[in-house]
């Protein structure tokens, strides 16, 4: 790691509706992750404990920042949503702005305040090719030759998607790892079930690829919802209901924008100690 151990390094918790991240500043200091520093961060016990660990990076360009995401289990991800939203909150509120732009791996993003302390992130256009996502054969990604043909969603990250009667009643905790390591997903893949519980709303309940169980996912939302508006089942605009919240999803011309709320819990300092044991 290139920032300075004898100091120890700087770090904020945020949440987005309960999907936690710890959030680090690469922009002045050079903060390098590795896989090891991930997982060892994201120990619930005897780290700090996230869903993901985000890095801010200096932007490039007409880009505010440059963001880049690890899963608990120190493997990355090119998009992470509710992360995505809560840094852009932060952003506007250091620089005194209303809109952003953020590069990350899945692309430039656009993100702006949407009031009532809410914020909205343009995810991009989602992905329905089956290489795209990627899926390990050719074929239809609307109805996957999985039981329960779920629809399968590129968000920069790969998505699974159960539609079923009832989200409640499924034992996720089962459910999902045993479909995030689907031989058709040889990226692994995040798992949502799904139930219509009114014109254009939806609940939707989460495993993270990486991550495990969590109350919200962002990028899993907006997977989701495309997944329901490209079977019929609701239109463009939907309301998505999680474990920790409510999120609003809107599939328009220009992508996938969610809106939604942030919350930054606290501020602290990773001590040299623990950073020179994961070294």
């Amino acid at each position: 790691m290139d920032a300075p151990l004898d100091t120890g390094l700087p770090f904020r918790k945020m949440h987005g509706l309960g999907n936690d991240f710890v959030v680090l500043d690469g922009r002045v200091k050079v903060v390098t992750v590795s896989a090891a520093l991930a997982r060892a961060l994201g120990d619930r016990r005897q780290g700090i404990g996230f869903d993901q660990l985000a890095l801010i990076g200096p932007g490039q360009g007409d880009a505010d920042a440059h963001l880049s995401f690890w899963n608990a289990d120190g493997s990355t991800s090119a998009a992470c949503g509710n992360a995505t939203r809560c840094i852009a909150r932060l952003l506007m509120d250091e620089g005194g702005k209303s809109r952003l732009r953020l590069t990350t791996a899945r692309g430039t993003l656009l993100a702006e305040d949407a009031g009532g302390g809410l914020t909205r992130v343009n995810m991009g256009q989602p992905q329905t090719e089956w290489q795209d996502i990627p899926l390990a054969e050719a074929m239809d990604t609307l109805e996957l030759p999985i039981e329960g043909a779920p629809t399968a969603t590129g968000m920069g990250n790969p998505h699974c998607t159960f539609f079923v009667t009832d989200a409640e009643a499924v034992e996720l905790e089962q459910f999902g790892p045993r479909h995030e390591h689907h031989p058709l997903f040889p990226e692994r893949t995040n798992v949502q079930v799904a139930s219509v519980t009114g014109p254009d709303r939806l609940r939707v309940r989460v495993w993270e690829r990486g991550a495990g169980l969590t109350l919200a996912s962002g990028s899993s939302s907006c997977a989701v919802a495309v997944a329901a508006a490209r079977r019929g089942l609701t239109g463009r605009a939907v309301t998505v209901d999680l474990d920790g919240g409510t999120l609003l999803i809107d599939w328009r011309e220009d992508g996938v924008w969610m809106t939604g709320p942030t919350a930054h819990v606290c501020d602290g300092v990773i001590v040299p100690a623990f950073l020179a044991s994961v070294e």
